[in-house]
């Protein structure tokens, strides 16, 4: 266990129920053990990103939960969650429709690069349908990696 850390999930459904899924997901975050759900965005519909031809659309969003879990403690945690709710990553193609898909976005300022997760998300500054909803809960974040405020990164996207 270490101390509490502010750790953002990003979450994402294209089959099934997408709203209810996200809502268990989300009841499932606040329920580990030494995790508490500090606010949640509101869902936004998107496109599929990279997804094999007929992909569904996303519902997305982000969660900030505060938790005692170690990084990698967290991921198995959801990872199983992400089993609970119906999602076989055995055998799918990268990308493909699943019911729920839990992301660590951010773990406190830390900078973590294993085979099995990198954090800050790697991808996360190329995608409006994860920054949107985590600006929403966090105006005021930063990249850890380079000091950049997460909203320059979005207006970039945006073109703005």
């Amino acid at each position: 266990m270490t101390d509490n850390v502010n750790a953002f999930i990003g979450l994402g459904s294209n089959l099934g129920n997408r709203e209810a899924n996200l809502r268990e997901a989300l009841d499932r975050l606040g329920a580990l053990p030494g995790t508490r759900l500090v606010r949640e965005s509101s869902l936004m519909e998107t496109e599929p990103v990279d997804s094999p031809p007929g992909a569904g659309l996303f519902l997305n969003g982000v969660a900030w939960i505060e938790t005692s879990l170690a990084p990698l403690e967290l991921l198995e945690s959801l990872l199983a969650i992400e089993r609970d709710l119906g999602r076989d990553r055995k055998g799918q193609p990268r990308n493909a429709p699943r019911t729920i898909d839990l992301d660590l976005l951010l773990y406190g300022e830390q900078l973590i690069d294993r085979p099995e997760l990198q954090v800050p998300h790697p991808r996360m500054h190329e995608r409006e349908f994860v920054l949107w909803p985590l600006l929403q809960i966090a105006s005021k974040l930063r990249d850890p990696r380079t000091g950049e405020p997460f909203a320059d990164a979005y207006a970039r996207l945006k073109g703005s």
